[in-house]
C-alpha cells in the first residue's frame, strides 16, 4: 500500500515477490529454502481450503504450534481468504488456552502434531465447536491437513480484503492481567513499514536474513518477521533453542538480522561455547521485550561485534514505534544506553502525567501513543477498548520520561511502580543497581504488601553459578548505588524467575507466590 502499490493487505505481499523475485528465498529451515512463489501458491491453497471448509469473513484460524514455515503458509493463506490467524500461545495451561478459545470462538484449527491432544482438551474444556486439523511440522506432507491442501487449488482465491480488517488476533502475556485479544489490522501491520522506510537508520534489504527464533504466538515474532519479509528479505524459522543450538544456528545459516530478548542474549553471552561463537555473519541485533542494563549491553556490543537497535513497542502497536538507533549505541554516552530511543516518523508520543497533564522533561508519567499502526481495538471487550484507547491514544501503562533531546527513558510498569514509606519506587532502578553486582545472573524487583511501608521491596536474584553472593552484599552494593528507600528490605535467591515468551518477568506471579509463602510460614 505504501511502498508497493499491489500490497494493500498482509496477504499481497507473497503476491508482490511471488511476480517480481520469485525465485528468492522467502523462508528457510532445515529443509532448505522456499521461494516466494512457492510460499505465494501454498498459501493460495490455505485460502481455497478455508473458504471450502466454509468458513466467512473474518472468522477465526487458530494456530496452535511452535515456529515453523508452516505458519506463514497459515498466515498469508488465513490472510487471503480473509480470515483472521489467531495466534495461540502453547506455554499456556490448558485452562487458560481454553478461556482463550471461549472469548475467540474460532471456526478452524491448524494443529501441529505435537500438540494434538492438547488442542483436543481446551476444544472440549472450553465448549465451543471447531474444525481441528493437524499437520506435522517434522515430517511435512504426512498429515490429513497436508492430504487437504494437496486437493486444494493454488490458483489467487481472489477474494476482496478490507485493509482495516484483523489480520491477526493476538492475546497479551497477560503480565497485568487475563489476557485480551488484540485486534491487528493489514493497515496497522502496512503502516508501520511505511514509519520505518521514512526512519534514515532502517536499512533492511532482500540480501538480508532474518533469524525468528521469538515464539510466533508473540509480536516481537510476527512484528519482526513482516518486518523483514515485506522488505523481501528471507526468514530462518525454527523454535527458540537453547543456548548453545543458537549459537549453532547462527554459525550454519548465516543470519544478518537476530531478534531477541535481552535474557537470550545474557544465555548467549554466559555459554561455554560463547569464545568460539561465530556471529560475523550477523550486522544487527535487534532487541526488545524488557529492560537491559547498561553493563550488559556494554558487554554484547563488545563481544558480539556487530550493531544493535532496541525498539519500544507491544502486541498493540504491532511492536516498535521507538528506536534507539544503532548510532546512539556506537556513541559511547553510556546514559542513552538505558533509553529506549525516540518515535520513529509518523509516530506521536506524549509522556501523561499523574495529574492528566504533559509531564515536563525529565518528568515521569505514562507513554501514550497515537499512530494507525495501533490496534482497532481489544476483542469483544468494548470497555477495556474504549479505556485503553480513550480520545484516540493508546495509554501504554508503561511509565517513564523523556530528556531533552527527545529520547524516552522507560522506568516501570505503571502498575508495578512501588509505593513504599510514601515514597514512589521504580523496579528498574532497583534492578540496574543490582545487576552490576559481581554473581547476579538475573534479578526482579517488586514491592509486596507490608503493615509499616505500605509495600516492602524485595528483591529475586539468580546467582550466577559457582557464586556465593550474600544478602549483606546486596545490601551494601544497593546502598553505595541508589536512595536507602529504593533499597530492597529483603532479598530471595532463586533458581529461576518466571519469564513470558516475552522475555518479560511476571512480577504479578512473584508477589502472589511471596505472599503465599508468608502466609505458609506464619502459620
Amino acid at each position: 500500500m505504501w511502498l508497493y502499490s499491489e500490497i494493500k493487505t498482509i496477504g499481497d505481499i507473497p503476491r508482490h515477490f511471488g511476480r517480481t523475485t520469485p525465485h528468492a528465498p522467502a523462508l528457510i529451515d532445515a529443509n532448505g529454502p522456499i521461494s516466494f512463489a512457492e510460499l505465494d501458491r501454498r498459501s493460495n491453497a490455505v485460502a481455497n481450503l478455508i473458504r471450502g471448509l466454509g468458513l466467512s469473513s473474518q472468522a477465526r484460524v487458530g494456530y496452535l504450534g511452535k515456529n515453523s514455515t508452516r505458519f506463514f503458509e497459515f498466515l498469508f493463506g488465513a490472510n487471503k481468504a480473509d480470515t483472521a490467524l489467531l495466534t495461540l500461545n502453547w506455554r499456556l495451561a490448558a485452562p487458560e488456552l481454553a478461556e482463550v478459545l471461549r472469548d475467540s470462538t474460532p471456526e478452524l484449527l491448524l494443529i501441529d502434531r505435537e500438540f494434538a491432544d492438547v488442542a483436543a482438551a481446551i476444544v472440549s474444556l472450553s465448549g465451543i465447536t471447531c474444525r481441528q486439523l493437524v499437520y506435522d511440522s517434522q515430517a511435512p506432507g504426512s498429515s490429513e491437513l497436508d492430504a487437504l491442501l494437496a486437493d486444494s487449488s493454488t490458483d489467487d482465491p481472489a477474494i476482496d480484503v478490507d485493509p482495516w480488517s484483523t489480520s491477526v488476533l493476538m492475546y497479551t502475556s497477560g503480565t497485568t492481567g487475563t489476557p485480551k485479544g488484540v485486534k491487528m489490522s493489514h493497515q496497522g501491520y502496512l503502516f508501520l513499514r511505511l514509519c520505518e522506510h521514512l526512519e534514515p537508520s532502517f536499512d533492511y534489504d532482500a540480501s538480508d536474513i532474518m533469524l525468528t527464533v521469538m515464539p510466533l504466538f508473540h509480536a516481537m515474532g510476527v512484528g519482526l518477521s513482516l518486518q523483514a519479509i515485506y522488505n523481501g528479505a528471507a526468514i530462518a524459522v525454527y523454535p527458540m533453542p537453547d543456548p548453545g543450538t543458537l549459537i549453532t544456528l547462527i554459525a550454519r545459516d548465516r543470519p544478518t538480522l537476530v531478534p531477541i530478548v535481552p535474557t537470550v542474549i545474557q544465555m548467549l553471552l554466559d555459554h561455554p561455547d560463547a569464545a568460539h561463537a561465530d556471529y560475523s555473519s550477523v550486522r544487527l541485533v535487534v532487541y526488545a521485550g524488557s529492560s537491559i542494563s547498561p553493563f550488559l549491553l556494554k558487554r554484547a556490543i563488545t563481544e558480539m561485534g556487530c550493531d544493535f537497535l532496541q525498539f519500544y513497542g507491544g502486541t498493540e502497536t504491532a511492536a516498535g514505534v521507538t528506536f534507539l538507533r544503532p548510532s546512539d549505541h556506537r556513541s559511547g554516552d553510556e546514559t542513552l544506553l538505558k533509553s529506549c530511543g525516540s518515535p520513529l516518523p509518523l509516530v506521536e508520543f506524549r509522556v501523561v502525567g499523574f495529574d492528566g497533564a504533559d509531564a515536563p522533561d525529565g518528568v515521569v508519567g505514562e507513554f501514550w501513543i497515537r499512530t494507525p499502526s495501533i490496534t482497532t481495538g481489544y476483542y469483544n471487550k468494548p470497555e477495556q477498548t474504549a479505556e485503553a484507547l480513550e480520545g484516540g491514544w493508546y495509554h501504554s501503562g508503561d511509565a517513564g520520561y523523556r530528556d531533552a533531546n527527545g529520547y524516552l527513558y522507560i522506568v516501570d510498569r505503571v502498575k508495578d511502580m512501588i509505593v513504599s514509606g510514601g515514597e514512589n519506587v521504580y523496579s528498574t532502578e532497583v534492578e540496574n543497581a543490582l545487576v552490576t553486582l559481581e554473581g547476579v545472573q538475573m534479578c526482579a524487583v517488586v514491592g509486596v504488601p507490608d503493615e509499616k511501608w505500605g509495600e516492602r521491596i524485595v528483591a529475586f536474584i539468580v546467582p550466577k553459578a559457582g557464586s556465593s553472593v550474600s544478602e549483606a552484599e546486596v545490601m551494601l552494593h544497593c546502598r553505595e548505588r541508589i536512595a536507602g528507600y529504593k533499597v530492597p528490605k529483603q532479598v530471595k535467591f532463586v533458581e529461576a524467575l518466571p519469564i513470558t515468551a516475552s522475555g518479560k518477568v511476571m512480577k504479578r506471579q512473584l508477589v502472589a507466590e511471596f505472599v503465599a509463602a508468608s502466609a505458609v510460614a506464619e502459620g
